[in-house]
């Protein structure tokens, strides 16, 4: 299954490049042999007590792998190897780790929050297994996936992510994918309860064309009734997607779905015979002439983990031998072997499978590189080997155990404890230390290549950002072992693509996504992991500026009346909460403010209290006599000062009205700080000397919202925007892989500008400099060190100037006299 799917549903593999020149034996016919040898290897790879570590380093176990290899082993006819990932799960009750969220935040009522897809996916297994699916670790499997079938409303049909617990429900935001459903089609129809509902609900998510899309979407409409949301949108069909660019073909999703297809319809479910037909047509016209076949967008490349899991689909359906026969031959041409691999690197892994043909070929001379990888891809690459379908493990009329091998019976039955859930919303960023984070790549669309008229870097560097978004509306990252929103870097990338003016489709749903009740009771609100009630000022600020972007007047009122509410006497911003931010910095100072830049009250004052003695402002807001500061805050800090409401009015060049001297002085002194760093390409260096891609955008985008040139910055930026359209993490001169936060920060510095002084704004900055009136002895003074622009020079200093050469020319006349009047004086006596 696809590599980047949700954590609890993962069958993934990280990404390959398949340069396939297969060779074999031309057979349709299963190999057991190769794929008990996997399953050998597999075992060896099982800790003690059955668990395969996250790769993430995350404190779970990695259960959808475990699972991944239960079926495989199963399928060769190993599953006593399995065993032990049965008991860790069953016996020892950690299965509810997985399909509940007891087992991040345990005892907390957490374990009524399910995972739609992680409980058909564990229904599977026990059946697979030969466990009970109606008590296994204490709950009946089959009843929860039924339960996890929305049966009205927008999702009807759909199983999904939801909350038991009416409290919960609205923190609870539905991931769920094709790859559950179809699992939960198969398990359903294995215990011989086909559910109508989730197999018509699967049918819908199948192009005209006979693939089917891997994530649920949404799409405008102007239909009335219980399937709109809230918004007039619904859940769109797989041809309705396609007019957003949300339905592009997925080879796993579309394997998956035929193994449901086929179980759905050996379980007694009616016509389903085109359907079927369409699918298999449509595979076998796509396998790549190497006969493999790839996964979604970005992940095209053929490779074992698609193929194997598309071979034991067509096996199932029967009719498709030719394409079968040549993909036994690509998978097993990407498998180590003992007659070929003894004198290899590879001679200790038999039976390993690469992730292509090209990957094992480099692991005969390098050996095995990224173990996780090559676990993801025998799992599934198995599956193609064995040719044994999902149907038939799950009603246990797989083949029969290895002769040799040792059956281990089932436990007796426990006592059922009622069933119990789980899913998946990020903790708030404030909770002390916390397990490896990575971004989660969700399959991407073509950035614009270079060359082509709309090959501009800010075309490039939007298309890299939109193509970061999970299902075309969020940020996804994966922390220890489970898959979170994160809300704030999806604030950051609206921001950014609204300072580049691109992607408007993307910013618009991303917009949306974030304004539902769901989202901003999670983000602003630390839901659900807050007990009562809390607020949180840098969250609220953000959604405040979204919302009044998108025009959503009524949601950015209640918000900031929210964010208002933090506000104490001094100025301050606090928040509430368990995990309530104590970190005063001035960046989270500064996002409050401009989100209250109507009514700052005293918070513009405690603002310039903070500043240092050189002009810049300290990271920290309560940093007692600073000398010298930190130029991202100033940037900040100069940004939340200039901002005022959108009007059409034209920032001033003198004094504007409502400002005080010592606001004027300090923000000239803070835009002049700013122009001490960068060089002559307008880019901050480090202190290698490479450049600091995003120092320098802040403090382009902040000396622009003063009114100065940032040009000489975006052209410098542009320069360093990478193939896919992003930016690498310091020195390019490392492995060439481009990294997100950089990415995203460096937006408005290739833009040239703030978003701030974007289209659509809902701010405008109230000054322009160079000021055309000195107002303090310290504006002065500040300009004077600064980098200016192209603009003339303020008039004071002309006149200043004009006056200091009349005087010096007046002296220089004088001077001249007296000398001639002296030495005609001297001549005379003589």
């Amino acid at each position: 299954m696809r590599r980047g799917s949700l954590a609890a549903l993962s069958f993934a593999v990280s990404a390959g490049v398949v340069a396939a020149l297969l060779t074999g034996t031309a057979t349709a016919a299963s190999d057991r042999d190769a794929a008990q040898a996997n399953s050998r290897w597999l075992a060896s790879k099982l800790k003690p007590d059955g668990t395969l570590d996250d790769p993430n380093g995350g404190a779970l176990p990695d259960h959808g792998l475990m699972l991944d290899v239960v079926f495989a082993m199963y399928a060769a006819g190993e599953g006593a190897r399995a065993e032990p990932i049965m008991k860790f799960l069953d016996d020892q009750g950690h299965a509810t780790d997985y399909f509940t969220w007891d087992g991040l935040v345990p005892g907390a009522g957490y374990d009524a929050v399910i995972v739609g897809g992680a409980v058909a996916k564990t229904l599977v297994a026990a059946q697979v297994s030969g466990r009970d699916p109606r008590n296994f670790d204490g709950h009946d499997m089959v009843a929860e996936t039924h339960g996890a079938i929305m049966r009205q409303g927008p999702d009807k049909g759909r199983i999904s992510d939801y909350s038991k617990n009416p409290d919960l429900a609205g923190s609870v935001t539905n991931n769920a994918n094709m790859f559950g459903q179809a699992l939960g089609v198969i398990g359903l129809a294995a215990a011989g309860e086909n559910e109508r509902l989730a197999i018509d609900k699967l049918l819908t998510q199948q192009c005209s064309e006979g693939y089917f899309r891997i994530f649920f979407s949404d799409v405008k409409t102007t239909e009335t009734g219980d399937h709109v949301r809230p918004g007039g949108y619904k859940v769109a069909t797989c041809d309705e997607g396609k007019a957003t660019d949300q339905s592009a073909p997925d080879g796993d999703a579309t394997g998956l779905s035929l193994s449901a297809l086929l179980a759905a319809r050996k379980a007694g479910a009616t016509g389903l015979d085109a359907p079927i037909a369409k699918t298999v047509s449509w595979l076998t016209a796509h396998q790549s002439a190497d006969g493999g076949w790839g996964g979604g967008v970005g992940t095209e490349a053929p490779n074992t983990n698609s193929t194997g899991l598309i071979v034991q689909a067509l096996a199932d359906a029967g009719g498709a031998e030719a394409a079968v026969d040549r993909g036994m031959r690509f998978l097993k041409s990407a498998q180590a072997t003992a007659a070929a691999d003894s004198g290899t690197r590879l001679a200790d892994d038999v039976g390993a499978i690469a992730y292509s043909p090209a990957a094992y070929r480099a692991a005969r001379t390098g050996g095995i590189s990224g173990l996780d990888t090559w676990i993801r891809a025998g799992a599934q690459g198995s599956l193609g080997l064995a040719q044994t379908g999902f149907y038939a493990l799950a009603k246990r009329a797989g083949p029969p155990p290895n002769p040799g091998t040792v059956i281990v019976t089932p436990p007796a039955a426990k006592p059922a404890t009622g069933p119990t859930p789980k899913a998946g919303a990020a903790k708030p960023k404030r909770t002390g230390p916390r397990g490896t984070t990575v971004l989660r790549n969700p399959p991407v669309t073509a950035v614009p290549p270079a060359g082509t008229g709309t090959a501009t870097p800010s075309a490039r560097l939007g298309a890299y950002l939109a193509n970061r978004l999970v299902g075309g509306d969020h940020v996804e990252v994966i922390e220890d072992g489970k898959t979170y929103v994160d809300y704030d870097a999806t604030a950051e990338v609206v921001l950014a693509l609204r300072a580049l003016d691109e992607q408007p489709d993307t910013v618009a749903r991303a917009s949306k996504f974030l304004l539902t009740p769901e989202a901003v009771r999670a983000y602003a609100h630390g839901a659900p992991y807050e007990q009562g009630g809390a607020s949180y000022a840098g969250p609220l600020a953000k959604l405040v500026l979204v919302a009044e972007f998108a025009k959503a007047s009524d949601v950015a009122a209640q918000l900031q009346a929210e964010l208002v509410a933090l506000r104490g006497p001094d100025g301050r911003f606090t928040d509430t909460g368990s995990f309530a931010d104590a970190d005063e910095t001035v960046e989270r100072h500064s996002w409050a403010l401009l989100a209250t830049a109507a009514e700052p009250g005293a918070a513009v004052e405690l603002l310039l209290a903070a500043q240092c003695a050189d002009g810049t402002f300290p990271k920290h807001l309560d940093t007692p006599e600073c000398g010298s500061g930190d130029l991202g805050a100033t940037a900040a800090a100069v940004t939340a000062l200039a901002a005022r409401p959108f009007t059409d009015v034209a920032p001033a060049t003198k004094r504007p009205d409502g400002w005080s001297e010592r606001r004027v002085s300090a923000f000239t002194a803070a835009v002049g700080a700013l122009g001490v760093r960068p060089t002559g390409e307008g880019m901050v260096t480090g202190e290698a000397g490479e450049p600091d891609v995003a120092l320098s955008a802040a403090v382009a985008a902040a000396r622009q919202v003063a009114g100065l040139d940032a040009s000489r910055t975006a052209r410098a930026l542009g320069g360093l925007v990478q193939a896919d359209g992003g930016f690498v993490k310091g020195s390019a001169a490392g492995d060439g892989s481009t990294d997100f936060p950089t990415s995203l920060a460096a937006a408005p510095g290739v833009a040239g500008r703030s978003w701030l002084t974007a289209a659509d704004s809902p701010l405008s900055p109230a000054l322009r400099l160079p000021l055309s009136e000195v107002t303090t002895a310290d504006a002065a003074h500040a300009m004077s060190g600064s980098q200016t622009s192209a603009a003339a020079p303020p008039s004071w200093l002309t006149w200043g100037l004009a006056g200091l050469a009349g005087a010096l020319l007046l002296a220089v006349i004088t001077l001249v006299f007296l000398l001639r009047r002296f030495t005609n004086t001297k001549g005379v006596s003589s």
